[in-house]
């Protein structure tokens, strides 16, 4: 990633974001254990309203852990009926979404890994969705961070790039029905398995577009402690054991504006695989050979969150970290999310290496 980390500001708006968003809040402070134990299963968006239609019972049932959020698929398992805008695929609904991640394929990963592109988009997905908070009335992965000014603000540094690359994938692909919050977040799932070892996060498309620039503040600083980043996203749907797994994607990140004196530091020794080396790392490292965040740092040493974090350090820590991480992934990339009932999914898309 071309900036300092995935997240980098917080604070929070007034407003509920869904008429069922008071009972999350009061689930939240009900249980004293929310956000010291296992993963979350709070129910978000148009799913709070009881009404299901059979993708909103898929996505309910990932969200609440009865499923996992790993397609089992090694490749893509999708042929395109036709040739982009062919009548045979305007009337397919995953046909554009193949050549959307085709292209951006092309982009992403390279004989290496991932790519600077690759490693950007990761990072575009995590901003434009963790915008939100139980308090907000909009924001999250809405694609305002490229349908308004976002990314002149101080916490979006380094997105220009994968920004500006985005908006051409938005250009050539919104003419066939392509949406920019769609873009954005299978961006950041091709992004993923761009890099070697990276899940397959199941995707859906069909996320509704906001021109309205998303609440401000509602990202976490590089400099802030555990305790706070933990009560940061506990308010966004999270646990504690969540936020470690989601820090976890620096293992794919570069830092430019925590130290502009050592601008393109990667956070760990391979940021082009997705391995849970970051984990050690940045538990036994020195600040010499990679980059350490204060806020990893902070989050790999305290009381509550040490213990999960030496577990993804520790032997096997790969096989308990890729399903965390995508667990909490597919969370994140339905926050502000209020049309989950008319999603479609989009999974068999995907490219793999």
């Amino acid at each position: 990633m071309k900036a300092s980390t995935l997240f980098l500001t917080c604070a929070a708006a007034p407003a509920l974001a869904h008429p069922g968003m008071d009972r999350v809040i009061a689930e939240i402070q009900a249980r004293d254990d929310f956000v010291l134990n296992a993963r979350s299963d709070i129910l978000l968006g148009d799913l709070l309203n009881g009404i299901l239609t059979a993708v909103g019972q898929t996505i309910k049932n990932i969200l609440t852990l009865a499923t996992s959020a790993i397609d089992q698929g090694t490749s893509a398992a999708y042929t395109p009926p036709g040739a982009l805008g062919s009548a045979a695929c305007k009337k397919d609904p995953l046909c554009v979404w193949y050549y959307v991640a085709n292209d951006m394929w092309g982009d992403f990963a390279d004989a290496n890994g991932c790519t600077n592109l690759g490693r950007g988009a990761i990072r575009l997905g995590f901003h434009d969705a963790a915008a939100w908070d139980v308090s907000s009335s909009y924001g999250g992965a809405d694609g305002s961070i490229l349908l308004t000014d976002e990314l002149s603000r101080s916490e979006n540094r380094g997105l220009e790039e994968i920004g500006a690359q985005t908006k051409t994938y938005y250009s050539t692909y919104n003419p066939y029905g392509a949406g920019m919050a769609d873009i954005i977040q299978l961006g950041a799932l091709v992004g993923t398995v761009a890099c070697p070892g990276g899940p397959r996060i199941r995707a859906f498309a069909g996320r509704k577009d906001n021109a309205r620039a998303a609440p401000p503040g509602k990202l976490p600083l590089p400099s802030m402690d555990a305790p706070t980043l933990i009560s940061l996203f506990a308010q966004k749907t999270f646990t504690a054991s969540d936020l470690v797994a989601l820090v976890g994607a620096h293992t794919a990140a570069r830092q430019r504006f925590v130290d502009p004196s050592r601008a393109g530091a990667a956070l760990d020794s391979d940021p082009q695989i997705w391995d849970a080396s970051f984990y050690g790392e940045t538990l036994t490292g020195n600040n010499q050979t990679f980059f350490i965040l204060h806020s990893d740092k902070a989050l790999a040493t305290y009381t509550t969150t040490t213990a999960q974090w030496k577990a993804f350090a520790g032997a096997g820590g790969q096989g308990l970290w890729s399903p965390a991480y995508a667990q909490a992934y597919f969370r994140m990339s339905m926050l502000g999310v209020n049309n989950l009932n008319q999603l479609t999914e989009i999974t068999k898309i995907l490219p793999s290496r």
